[in-house]
């Protein structure tokens, strides 16, 4: 028998036990080492999950155990992270497999995609950091930002910190994070960011034009910043973007907004905006592993928990003000 994290209800969680994969031709079993505890696994435990029991769990990195006879490419012993929605699986989001657990069954890992190899000497907390740097990536991507654009990233949770090295990574120097959270605001510095503002303090969009200088519009200041990426997930932002952005300026929604937001497109007509969402990440997670091979993203993760005390972890991940990324240990053998 093995542990899996399971959603039972509306705020009902708990470690089950469960019978160990039975793999097929075309399958993979993956003994996880690590798994990050993500926004969406906090938001399925409020909702009660997508179904019940739902699994849980979908940033992690592991090594391989066994392949099917079907599978090519992949071998027993291969230290691997995981792409979670490959193939079909929705693996933690609502499929019938979920990363917190100490053995993982990756359907159809012969037709590619679902596992990629970690470089040597990269740790297995960190690769685990694969999946949300990916999505933060996916959105840098979208933006089209190039070195010299000023750049504002909305929301310095584990996504906007993950856009936030991207653009670090890829030689863009002017870029400004905006939270409410001191603790991430000063990890956004950490990775990167040439500035932060905290909202609660200050003015984001006085600041925005201090920094990036102003942009005016029939005679009203606009701010200068040429991209904008909404991690936060706050309606006003977006509202707010449209308002004082200046011409031609883009913006990325990255945030999940469960609600309507109330858009001007007169704002967007007048101003020529251009607007894109940003959902998951690169089919491809090499780039991905590559960046953390070679920048330093482990002030990133801000707590660590055995996979027993999950429930302590999962208080901690809805603390606003808890920092950020959270990372169950499964495997202690198979961390380094």
């Amino acid at each position: 028998m093995i542990r899996q994290v399971n959603v039972h209800g509306p705020g009902k969680i708990q470690i089950d036990e469960t019978r160990e994969p039975d793999p097929g031709p075309r399958d993979a079993v993956v003994r996880v080492a690590a798994c990050g505890l993500c926004g969406t696994d906090v938001r399925y435990v409020r909702m009660g999950g997508l179904c019940r029991p739902m699994p849980l769990g979908h940033e992690l990195a592991g090594v391989i155990e066994s392949v099917g006879r079907e599978v090519t490419g992949l071998t027993p012993g291969m230290r691997v992270v995981l792409n979670p929605t490959a193939n079909g699986n929705m693996i933690g989001n609502g499929g019938s497999e979920g990363g917190f657990t100490e053995r993982l069954l990756v359907r159809d890992a012969a037709s590619g995609g679902s596992l990629f190899a970690i470089p040597k000497g990269l740790p297995m907390h960190l690769a685990a950091l694969c999946e949300p740097l990916g999505v933060g990536m996916n959105a840098v991507d979208r933006s089209e930002i190039r070195p010299d654009d000023k750049v504002a990233v909305f929301g310095a949770g584990p996504i906007g910190l993950c856009a936030i090295a991207t653009l670090q990574d890829r030689g863009v120097s002017d870029v400004v994070a905006v939270d409410l959270s001191e603790r991430r605001l000063e990890l956004a510095l950490a990775l990167g960011a040439r500035a932060v503002i905290h909202v609660a303090e200050r003015d984001p969009w006085l600041e925005l034009r201090k920094l990036h200088g102003e942009a005016p519009l029939m005679g009203a200041p606009m701010a200068g910043t040429d991209a904008y990426i909404e991690a936060s997930g706050a309606s006003k932002v977006i509202t707010d973007v449209l308002q004082n952005a200046k011409p031609e300026a883009r913006l990325t929604v990255v945030a999940l907004h469960e609600q309507s937001v109330n858009v001007s497109f007169l704002w967007v007509m007048m101003k020529q905006l251009t607007i894109r969402g940003a959902m998951e990440y690169p089919d491809d997670y090499t780039e991905a592993l590559r960046l953390l091979s070679r920048r330093d993203l482990s002030a990133m993760i801000t707590h660590r928990f055995p996979l027993e005390r999950f429930v302590d972890a999962l208080e901690v991940a809805t603390e606003p003000n808890a920092g950020g990324k959270i990372m169950i240990d499964i495997d202690s053998e198979a961390t380094l």
